[in-house]
């Protein structure tokens, strides 16, 4: 891994939210993988998981046209015990609906504003999404280390 600090100029507004977004859940040691695939036609901009196997979802959005034209995020209710959006600062939070998480965040942080309602997964659905999440992170951490392995990873 390197010490070097990354270059934020190079990162989408939304990259810069969900940066953010990962810090504040590390800091409530909950682990987050980006842009996650529960299942085919389904990315989670960031998923965690908890020191109990508790998996909340965040969607990450930078302004009102990119909220707008989400019409996935509901599919993500199935795979999470708690879904929240994180926006920045300006966003007009007021568009998002009440009975979901809300964190504000920018690229160095954030706070959860808002806490959702627990809604636990089955234990079959529990089960194989987080095998998924610790293949997937496993698949990534591999491929950091050798970009140039075995066929089929990457």
């Amino acid at each position: 891994m390197s010490d070097t600090a990354p270059d934020l100029s190079l990162l989408q507004p939304g990259q810069l939210i969900a940066r953010g977004t990962c810090r504040l859940l590390a800091s409530h040691d909950f682990w987050c993988l980006e842009e996650f695939v529960p299942t085919r036609g389904l990315r989670m901009d960031v998923m965690a998981i908890g020191p109990k196997g508790e998996l909340w979802c965040v969607e990450c959005k930078s302004s009102r046209a990119d909220y707008a034209a989400d019409s996935k995020w509901q599919g993500y209710l199935e795979y999470c015990d708690r879904f929240f959006w994180a926006v920045g600062p300006e966003f007009p939070v007021e568009l998002l609906p009440e009975e979901s998480g809300l964190i504000l965040a920018d690229a160095w942080g954030g706070e959860i504003v808002r806490m959702p309602e627990e809604s636990k997964l089955a234990g079959a659905r529990r089960k194989s999404t987080t095998l998924k999440f610790a293949r997937d992170t496993a698949r990534r951490l591999t491929v950091m280390r050798d970009p140039t392995g075995p066929v089929g990873i990457g």
